[in-house]
């Protein structure tokens, strides 16, 4: 599941990402994109996987941040919290669902869930056990684009962060609704307490917080 991408434009220094492949896509690229502008000789590298295997990699100093859904942690690491990113229900456009979606509403559904072992699939499988509901999955997908194509061809419906509810992303129409009781995940910046902290993992860290504090006022 891991995949790495550089972007790179010269040799003043490297800075070692890991988050999850919804932030990836849908968070990092802009912030990427402002931190070349601005310093053209970093090289930034981005490696996604799971929350749990991101914080291994921080432990043994493969990787120099990582932003990860919580809980997470330990006595090595310093976690800090920047960013609420809530869950919502997804349907084919054309399906006929209240305005808000409570567990029930999956009870006779099929659905196109993220695949098992990452803590967002934790959050949903938990949401609706905590409501006596047993969900029925029909497909189990690591990716967030897949998953959204499915939903809006008809094979089901999902629930997924809201960052990765793109309806303008899709290929079939989509339709989103928020979730009775709320559901979300807590993404946190993890580093190692004793990372020296470079003038270029500085900026990369800076950059996070803000454009998460950015969309949190959205």
């Amino acid at each position: 599941m891991d995949s790495v991408s550089s972007y790179a434009s010269g040799t003043a220094g490297q800075v070692r990402i890991g988050t999850g492949a919804t932030a990836c896509i849908y968070f990092l690229p802009a912030i990427l994109e402002q931190l070349q502008r601005r310093f053209p000789k970093l090289e930034i590298m981005v490696r996604t996987g799971n929350a749990n295997d991101i914080v291994r990699a921080i432990e043994d100093n493969q990787l120099d941040l990582g932003l990860v859904t919580m809980p997470c942690g330990g006595r090595s690491l310093s976690v800090t919290p920047i960013m609420t990113d809530p869950f919502v229900a997804i349907f084919p456009a054309d399906a006929d669902v209240p305005d808000i979606v409570v567990p029930q509403d999956f009870q006779d559904r099929p659905l196109v869930l993220y695949e098992r072992g990452g803590l967002t699939r934790t959050l949903v499988d938990g949401w609706l056990r905590d409501a006596g509901v047993t969900g029925h999955s029909v497909m189990e997908l690591g990716s967030v684009e897949a998953i959204r194509e499915l939903v809006g061809a008809g094979i089901g419906a999902t629930i997924l962060p809201e960052m990765g509810a793109r309806p303008d992303r899709t290929q079939f129409p989509i339709k989103t609704r928020p979730l009775s009781p709320p559901l979300a995940r807590d993404l946190a910046l993890v580093m190692r307490r004793d990372k020296t902290l470079t003038p270029g993992l500085k900026a990369v860290r800076n950059s996070l917080t803000t454009a998460a504090s950015d969309r949190a006022k959205q």
